[in-house]
């Protein structure tokens, strides 16, 4: 099979590195890829946003299958693009992509067919969305309704915070056109994790759960970004949480996609809040988690090409997924300034020292090549991920891995795992 990845981050190199593995791959492009990627597919200068010219080369390349990584050209339609070129292509369409696209059909779905949420209101209007929240009581969720990387979701402890929050997105429009409607929430309280599964538009094929830290800094404090780190299995999600999200989340979603004319096909991914044996959705994605993907690739033992292939334009029914049963940890190396501005191509050392480890992977996510050596490009620059009979295990061999590579001003989390270190 020739297989085409698109997208260029942490998530796609997890991805290559995977199908790679795979005995049915006989060529693996990516458009545009990184400098890691580089390394195991041919990379190909096309921005995953331009749906066209990708489509023109899936046809001329007679590309098997095509494995769409990021969210943005999801909701801009490239599987619709592409199924409508004759070309076999993993994740959802445009219709079906709104539920990442857009906060306020998601939760419209959510009221409609009785799948537990946050309460909330929606906003068109900066002043209406700014009288609500003074007039409420904190804490708060303050969420731009559109795309914005992961970072337009801000939790607001005092009021004071929420007005700030409002004035972001809808008036200075941090987000741009993400900012058209707010979503306010209520805050609820408990313990986040990632609940991934493939869907072919009828079955459901969970993953193992997963559980990322957004924000910056040690002890989940600081703004959100888009994912410091991830580790996987997460002991929140027990086997009896695990069949409730099956039975009162994804199950009823995909029913409810398919009752409103947009059935799914791709991965759908929903970030839960569970407190004790009651479980919300906070939100959902369209496509694979970054950085749950790298740890969640490092254990899967079992071919991913099939599981993507019977998704995109067979069935799921019947098929397992097997799992290495240690726990695999992923610390995400940032630019300095991140979530915020940072300085770009900077050279990054200790890349192969840190490959050396034992059971460790680098994840290249914001990378690219100059002048023969590996800068950095984007924020969230490396995704260090291990594995080890435990949590605290992989996590030692991540940060002994991460240590090993340098360049200024970089910044990483020393907590990642650290809810499944506590619960030994």
């Amino acid at each position: 099979m020739r297989i085409l990845v698109v997208g260029g981050g942490g998530r796609e190199h997890a991805l290559c590195w995977k199908i790679a593995q795979s005995p049915q791959v006989t060529h693996l492009f990516c458009a545009p890829g990184n400098a890691g990627i580089a390394s195991i597919a041919t990379c190909v200068a096309i921005a995953a946003e331009e749906v066209d010219v990708l489509c023109r080369f899936a046809r001329d390349e007679r590309i098997d299958l095509t494995v769409v990584g990021p969210e943005a050209p999801l909701v801009l339609g490239i599987v619709d693009r592409f199924r409508a070129a004759g070309l076999a292509i993993f994740g959802p369409d445009r219709a079906a992509a709104e539920i990442e696209g857009s906060k306020a059909f998601m939760k419209g779905l959510f009221a409609k067919y009785g799948i537990p949420t946050a309460s909330y209101q929606l906003f068109t209007d900066p002043a209406a969305a700014l009288a609500y929240v003074k007039g409420r009581s904190a804490p708060m969720v303050v969420k731009a309704s559109g795309l914005a990387a992961g970072k337009g979701a801000i939790v607001c402890p005092t009021v004071a915070d929420a007005v700030a929050a409002v004035e972001r997105i809808m008036v200075t429009r941090e987000f741009g056109v993400a900012g058209d409607q707010v979503v306010v929430e209520d805050f609820l309280q408990g313990e986040e994790a990632s609940f991934m599964a493939l869907v072919d538009g009828e079955h459901v094929l969970p993953l193992a759960g997963s559980q990322d830290h957004k924000a910056v800094f040690d002890g989940d404090t600081g703004p959100n970004t888009g994912g410091m780190g991830a580790y996987s299995p997460a002991p929140i999600l027990t086997p009896r949480l695990h069949d409730l999200a099956m039975e009162r989340v994804m199950y009823p979603t995909v029913r409810a996609m398919a009752a409103e004319g947009r059935p799914y096909r791709g991965l759908l991914y929903a970030g839960l809040m569970i407190d004790g044996e009651e479980m919300r959705v906070l939100e959902f994605n369209a496509r694979f988690g970054d950085p749950e993907t790298q740890p969640l690739l490092m254990r899967m033992q079992s071919d991913l090409v099939p599981l993507l292939q019977a998704a995109a334009v067979g069935s799921l029914r019947g098929m397992t997924i097997t799992w290495d049963p240690r726990t695999a940890l992923c610390v995400v190396m940032t630019a300095g300034g991140y979530p915020g501005s940072y300085e770009k191509d900077l050279p990054i050392s200790g890349l192969e020292q840190a490959a050396a480890v034992p059971d460790a992977v680098v994840f290249h996510a914001g990378t690219r090549l100059q002048d023969g050596r590996v800068v950095t490009k984007g924020g969230r620059v490396l995704g260090v991920t291990a594995l080890g009979v435990d949590a605290a295990a992989a996590q030692r061999v991540a940060y002994v891995a991460a240590e090993r590579i340098h360049w200024p001003g970089v910044h990483y989390r020393r907590d990642i795992g650290y809810r499944a270190v506590g619960r030994r």
